[in-house]
């Protein structure tokens, strides 16, 4: 799950009156391929070159199911979902059948049954001043002079921002859009960009995108510290794969999918250096 399906799980309540009405549950032809939708550009999800964690799991259920993969692509902006699991033009096909990365709750489609869990983190690159932060605490710690001489990126809508003002940072963060109309702009420039450079000072994003680029970028390296979910901020997230309504023999076979191939699933996400959780979600917080 990108940022992106995040937010909208956090805005979803607000969106719900606008949402369409359900498919009707109908009997389902036999499948000739996998047809999965994709962002084209969101690494470490997925992108044309097929080298994103979704990309390898749809390899990984293809071959499972004996089918080709195929893909669909659509920038990850708003409607989405509209534009790809549930576009069908008259005498078509759906272009797509299977969302790979969908927090659980995202009401927009059929949620299968969670295959990871992660959480936000906290990047800081290595020499720039905070070497001994090694926890959320000890970043606190460092006091609100030397806080307030920080710039710590964040996603708008994100959890990220709640804590900063939690803990009396919001004139600190230093925001960046969540849904960018520019489709050769990805969520990872936080950290590759502005991070790497030394725009921003810190940044808070989730999981998977922190351990990835924690990977990728070299100069300088970057500490990726999880972040536990506090009283009024919850940062860890169960993520499932997303179908239409309806479809429940379809959701049933990814669900057996899910539950037969963990092992594979896991060795996948960690090859991506996630920060995987337990598969008990933490309590909400109130």
């Amino acid at each position: 799950m990108s940022p992106l399906r995040l937010a909208a799980t956090l805005v979803a309540a607000a969106l719900s009156a606008a949402l369409p009405a359900l498919v009707q549950a109908q009997d389902e032809a036999p499948r000739k391929a996998l047809k999965v939708c994709q962002d084209p550009n969101n690494l470490p999800f997925s992108n044309t070159a097929g080298a994103g964690i979704e990309n390898r799991l749809a390899e990984l259920f293809g071959k499972a199911l004996g089918l080709p993969v195929q893909y669909y692509e659509f920038p990850q902006r708003m409607a989405f979902v509209r534009n790809t699991l549930r576009y069908k033009l008259p005498g078509e096909d759906y272009r797509c059948d299977l969302m790979m990365g969908v927090p659980v709750g995202f009401d927009q489609v059929s949620v299968t049954k969670p295959y990871y869990r992660s959480t936000y983190a906290l990047v800081i690159p290595a020499g720039k001043g905070l070497d001994g932060v090694t926890s959320t605490a000890d970043f606190l710690a460092l006091g609100k002079e030397r806080l307030r001489k920080l710039r710590i990126g964040v996603f708008d809508r994100s959890p990220a921002s709640d804590w900063l003002a939690r803990h009396d940072l919001t004139d600190q963060g230093v925001p960046f859009r969540m849904l960018d109309a520019d489709p050769a702009r990805y969520p990872g420039q936080i950290l590759e960009d502005e991070l790497a450079q030394g725009r921003i000072d810190a940044a808070i994003v989730w999981g998977p995108l922190a351990g990835f680029y924690a990977q990728r970028v070299t100069q300088p390296q970057l500490k990726v510290i999880p972040m536990a979910s506090e009283p009024g901020v919850r940062f860890d997230y169960q993520m499932a794969m997303g179908v239409r309504y309806g479809e429940k023999a379809w959701k049933d076979q990814i669900d057996a999918l899910i539950e037969s191939r963990r092992s594979e699933i896991r060795a996948i996400l960690q090859s991506y250096n996630v920060p995987l959780l337990d598969d008990a979600p933490a309590p909400s917080p109130r």
